[in-house]
C-alpha cells in the first residue's frame, strides 16, 4: 500500500463519517445495526488495493453502504417466521416448520390446513394495524422500512405492533402447536 493511502482512509472517515452514519441509520432499525454496517463500509475501504483509484470516494462509500444495508435486510428476511417459535423439551421448533413443511400423508395435510385456518382466524382477532404489519412483514416478506415508507408510521411503532401480534398468535395457537408437534 503506498504511503498516502492510509491518509486517504483517515481523510474519508473524517469527511464522510457522520453523514454516512446518518444515511445508514435512516435505513436500519437500530444504532447498533448502523454502526455495524458503517464498520463494514470502512473495512471494505481499507481492503481496497488502491484507494487512490476511486475517483468519487463519497459516491463509492454510499454505494457500498446501500449494498451492505440490502445484504442485511436479505439476511433478516430469511428469518421472518422465526419470530413465531416455541421452545419444547428438545429445543426450539418454529411455526415455519409446520407451515412450510411438506405433508407426507392426508393426516399431515389436514393438520397443516387446520393450522393455516387457525392462523388466519387468529389474525382476524387482531386490531387492523397489528394484523396489517404482521401480514406484510411475515407473509408478504416486506421489510419494516418498506411498510414505514408506505404508511408513514415510525419503524419502532411497526415493530411494536408486530410484537403484540406475535404474542397474541403464540397464545392463541399454543394448543394447536402442541398437538401438531406431538402428532
Amino acid at each position: 500500500m503506498p504511503k498516502n493511502e492510509p491518509q486517504n482512509i483517515i481523510s474519508a472517515v473524517a469527511d464522510y463519517g457522520k453523514r454516512l452514519f446518518s444515511f445508514i441509520r435512516g435505513r436500519v432499525n437500530t444504532d447498533e445495526d448502523a454502526e455495524d454496517i458503517l464498520q463494514d463500509v470502512w473495512y471494505q475501504l481499507s481492503n481496497q488495493p488502491e484507494t487512490n483509484a476511486i475517483e468519487q470516494v463519497g459516491s463509492w462509500l454510499y454505494r457500498v453502504a446501500r449494498n451492505k444495508i440490502t445484504d442485511r435486510y436479505r439476511k433478516q428476511k430469511d428469518q421472518l417466521l422465526e419470530d413465531l417459535s416455541f421452545e419444547d423439551e428438545d429445543g426450539e421448533i418454529s411455526f415455519k416448520e409446520i407451515l412450510l413443511a411438506e405433508a407426507y400423508s392426508p393426516e399431515e395435510e389436514g393438520l397443516k390446513k387446520l393450522f393455516w385456518d387457525q392462523l388466519f382466524s387468529a389474525l382476524e382477532e387482531l386490531p387492523e394495524n397489528q394484523r396489517y404489519v404482521f401480514i406484510q412483514n411475515e407473509l408478504e416478506e416486506r421489510t419494516f422500512q418498506d411498510i414505514a415508507n408506505e404508511t408513514g408510521e415510525n419503524i419502532k411503532t411497526l415493530i411494536s405492533r408486530k410484537g403484540y401480534a406475535v404474542k397474541h398468535l403464540r397464545n392463541r395457537l399454543q394448543h394447536l402447536y402442541q398437538e401438531f408437534i406431538n402428532y
